[in-house]
């Protein structure tokens, strides 16, 4: 939403928003995620609301370019001349043409944000017990790594598999909804 309003609004709160995105955007996911837990306290709502605002700024930035770029496109122009409403050229223009790129983006926005819950607990910030989380296994096993090394082996096997499955899914996914992109065999 704050990037489809940095692409509609006026050149002084675009500017405002776009400074408030790249301050946040600045600051690199995990740093913001761990001042953002450690002000609120570790709970499995402010690990999700931490994660959420890090990775938020930086699909509102992409958000914000893409509407632009559809905004500049002479089929919209004629849209609006031909009286369209605001909410028309987000439903008839804006979102058909950007929802793809965006798909790609949340996807890839998974991996790290399955990367970021895991260090968050692995330090202790994460959600606490009873919630499990891969990063505390992680955490625990690394005392009994040398005796019974499967405790260490098994969340952190998953956790690069899933990530590794999340983003080839998303390369696949920009093969697909992009075909200027996809690769010649």
């Amino acid at each position: 939403m704050i990037g489809l309003a940095a692409g509609f609004a006026t050149s002084w709160l675009d500017a405002t928003l776009s400074s408030v995105l790249d301050i946040l955007i600045a600051f690199p996911v995990l740093l913001l995620t761990m001042l953002i837990v450690a002000a609120r306290g570790a709970s499995l709502g402010t690990v999700i609301l931490a994660i959420g605002i890090a990775l938020s700024a930086i699909v509102a930035r992409l958000t914000r370019v893409l509407v632009k770029q559809v905004l500049s496109e002479q089929y919209v122009t004629a849209s609006r001349t031909s009286g369209t409403s605001w909410l028309g050229l987000i439903w008839q223009h804006v979102l058909p043409n950007i929802w793809p790129t965006l798909i790609v983006n949340f996807a890839l926005a998974f991996g790290i944000a399955v990367l970021a819950e895991a260090s968050l607990s692995y330090l202790g910030l994460g959600a606490p017990p009873p919630n499990e989380s891969w990063g505390r296994m992680l955490q625990q096993a690394q005392h009994t790594v040398a005796t019974a090394p499967i405790g260490a082996i098994a969340p952190g096997f998953a956790i690069v598999v899933l990530v590794l499955g999340v983003n080839l899914v998303a390369d696949g996914l920009r093969d697909v909804v992009d075909p200027l992109r996809k690769r010649s065999r």
